[in-house]
């Protein structure tokens, strides 16, 4: 068990992808540092069940830290509070994030017209500006060890092909703007960061996710339909992430796996862990 004792800091660990992150990483017999805004029942349907919370409340192997990663205080508080706790960082996973659904009425496309620049300056705030703060933070010990993983979880709606020689990009008629256009510049960051540390033997890559059926997705489908539009494509369960995020937490820089993007749903059917259709079905 590569990642038995191994300490492995989840933002945004609360619920959802995270919540997911937390039990998949102490299956295999880590310490988590489990960090979110809030904690308890979210009141939307995916979450209501508190039993989670609880779980790991009860755990030694487990420290709860309530933390807003747009506070430097409260991100260095954190991390002093890791390393009292367990004394290292072995693998940081980047989970947290504002969602486009969090800072707009449900199921209401809104263009990047429309959007206002407090918007944008709200959603880099989390998803960019907070994870840095985060992984400036929790990324020492790793260095000063020379060892290390950083895992940040990012989208596909950031990807672009080429076609005839143009850059085009993936699916931007879903109006994602500002959160899309904040995940590409973390995902650029990272792709810069993990050269930067080579040298320091930290590996440092991304997870793009299938189509989710995360926190507050039902609502938000929902609303989608009342407003006309479609609840888009077949979602997939929280967990479908765990497996290359287990693979990633063990790889160092020296493995060669270092600055990549991982595509979940892919990397699980090349890899014996189910097709998309299994990740479908409830557990």
């Amino acid at each position: 068990m590569a990642l038995k004792d191994k300490v492995v800091v989840v933002t945004g660990a609360g619920r959802g992808m995270g919540a997911c992150y937390v039990r998949g990483f102490l299956a295999e017999g880590a310490k988590i540092v489990a960090l979110d805004y809030v904690w308890g029942s979210t009141g939307v349907s995916y979450d209501k069940d508190e039993s989670y919370t609880e779980e790991i409340r009860s755990r030694n192997d487990v420290l709860i830290v309530t933390a807003d990663i747009t506070s430097n205080a409260q991100v260095r508080a954190a991390y002093e509070a890791a390393m009292k706790r367990f004394g290292t960082v072995d693998v940081l996973v980047n989970n947290a994030g504002l969602l486009q659904r969090s800072l707009f009425p449900p199921g209401r496309p809104v263009t990047t017209l429309e959007a206002t620049v407090a918007d944008f300056e709200k959603s880099y705030a989390v998803n960019v500006f907070g994870t840095l703060r985060v992984t400036q933070a929790f990324i020492h010990p790793m260095i000063e060890k020379r060892s290390g993983s950083i895992i940040t979880v990012v989208s596909s709606g950031l990807l672009m092909s080429s076609n005839s020689g143009a850059w085009v990009a993936r699916r931007p008629w879903t109006k994602e703007q500002p959160y899309m256009s904040a995940k590409a510049a973390l995902a650029n960051m990272m792709f810069y960061l993990a050269e930067e540390v080579r040298e320091h033997n930290v590996a440092v890559n991304l997870i793009i996710p299938g189509h989710t059926r995360s926190t507050g997705f039902d609502e938000w489908a929902d609303a989608q339909v009342a407003h006309g539009r479609t609840r888009g494509s077949a979602t997939v369960r929280t967990d479908h992430v765990v497996p290359v995020a287990l693979f990633l937490a063990q790889q160092d820089a020296q493995s060669g796996n270092t600055g990549k993007a991982f595509d979940a749903l892919v990397w699980n059917l090349e890899h014996g862990h189910g097709s998309p259709e299994i990740w479908s079905r409830p557990t």
